[in-house]
């Protein structure tokens, strides 16, 4: 895969998919669900946003973390065949531990 370098506050992100059980034991793949992800693991990180001083606020979510996010808040990006999205710091609501 091409290397993204995100700018300023936005991350990369790839999208986690859920598998899904049904109570009779069937599996459902994540392509039956047509609701967009809410929930993916960083892979870049930007620099930090920038302050109206000058000096970058540092990034508080990382590179590993396992993020939940707005559901309409990324942008899609196909890069290499494989599908990422880019989100602002500001929309991640929680990292999952």
């Amino acid at each position: 895969m091409s290397t993204l370098h995100p700018l300023g506050d936005r991350l990369i992100v790839k999208a986690l998919t859920k598998e899904e059980k049904t109570a009779s034991g069937i599996i459902l793949p994540d392509t039956a669900d047509t609701e967009r992800p809410e929930q993916g693991e960083v892979i870049a990180a930007g620099p930090g946003r920038l302050l109206d001083n000058g000096s970058l606020a540092p990034m508080t979510v990382k590179v590993g973390n396992k993020i939940v996010f707005k559901k309409y808040s990324p942008d899609e990006v196909k890069v290499d065949d494989e599908e990422v999205l880019v989100i602002s710091e500001s929309d991640v609501l929680a990292v999952i531990e």
